[in-house]
């Protein structure tokens, strides 16, 4: 396996086609080890990961402990209420603290955009040899889901090989709040660089049209784009018309305070518009899959029947799917090893 390029993982817009591919390639690999009898591997033994995390999280703090662990990391979790944050102390100076404890990964999640950046940019200008890892950031980015998601449908498609190949030229629709989802923007790079095309759907109030043009540039600071042509984006207000020809499907948990905002009328009318049932879905006019990044509002972003039919909704696959892809994270971020095929078990 050829090297890997990043210090820090903040944001699948600096990912090439090449670096998609090499964390499908050992996700998948990682994948396999429960099926095998492995359980545990001694790839990061004697490297620390700490889990920073300002944000409730169920999933992502959990199956990033659990893949360090299965990797024979040791795992510091963080939490902020019991920190010298509530003493004053700035959340630069907690990461600091953590790093010359000896940290080689801080995996970051804070309800504001732009934190992992600062973090690792502040840490790299101090020389510190430890890699940021962005757990999700505001209304800005979440690598780790979006590469789980990407890894759930390419598996999918091509369960033996899931690779970014199999997305090419396949209808994704997206569908809901794409305007407060960090999830859906990470999906965005990553799904058009694999060649995939991606129809938005929702609202205006929830997806403004400026959505039309978000992979067409990279963003503000990132020099260019790693993928030479990506694939296309369109808008859809109707979701009966955007299901036509889909190939999968994904919905977006609804934040029930937008409703406060007044960025919407009703929870029911939403639902008719926008939720998922398996009666919607015959308008793809083939079998297809529903993901969602959780957790599930049922009855809102879809039905409970639907939810709970494992042979079209593969929310536990991403579940799953989140734990070996998060390895491969740590691995191609952490490992002294630059190629995986030295990978031995414990």
């Amino acid at each position: 396996m050829s090297s890997w390029g990043h210090r820090h993982v903040i944001d699948l817009a600096t990912f090439s086609c090449d670096d998609l591919a090499k964390v499908l390639e050992l996700a998948q690999r990682f994948r396999a080890m429960p099926f095998s009898g492995v359980r545990k591997l001694p790839a990061l033994q004697g490297r620390f990961m700490t889990s920073l995390f300002f944000e409730p999280s169920t999933r992502t703090r959990s199956s990033f402990e659990l893949a360090a662990r299965r990797l024979s990391a040791d795992v510091q979790s963080f939490s902020p209420s019991s920190s010298s944050l509530s003493k004053g102390e700035s959340l630069l100076d907690t990461a600091r603290t953590y790093v010359a404890m000896g940290a080689d990964v801080l995996v970051v999640r804070h309800r504001c955009a732009g934190v992992p950046q600062l973090l690792a940019e502040e840490l790299d200008r101090s020389g510190e040899r430890v890699a940021v890892l962005n757990a999700g950031d505001g209304l800005h980015s979440h690598p780790s889901q979006g590469l789980l998601d990407l890894f759930t449908l390419a598996r999918h498609f091509s369960a033996e090989a899931p690779t970014p190949e199999v997305l090419r030229g396949r209808r994704i629709v997206i569908v809901g709040d794409v305007l407060h989802s960090r999830v859906a923007r990470s999906n965005l790079w990553a799904l058009t660089a694999c060649g995939a095309e991606v129809v938005l759907c929702g609202p205006p109030t929830l997806l403004p049209e400026a959505f039309a043009s978000f992979v067409e540039a990279p963003p503000p600071g990132q020099a260019g784009d790693p993928v030479p042509q990506r694939g296309r984006v369109t808008l859809e207000r109707d979701l009966d018309t955007a299901l036509e020809g889909a190939d999968a499907v994904m919905t977006l948990r609804l934040q029930k305070e937008r409703m406060r905002e007044h960025l919407l009328t009703s929870l029911e009318a939403y639902h008719r518009a926008y939720g998922l049932s398996h009666q919607r879905l015959k308008r793809c006019g083939k079998p297809v899959p529903v993901l969602h990044p959780g957790p599930v509002n049922r009855g809102v972003e879809m039905a409970s029947a639907l939810l709970d039919d494992p042979s079209v909704c593969l929310v536990e696959e991403q579940v799953r799917n989140g734990i070996p892809v998060r390895m491969a994270l740590l691995y191609l971020l952490a490992a002294e090893a630059a190629a995986a095929p030295g990978l031995t078990a414990a």
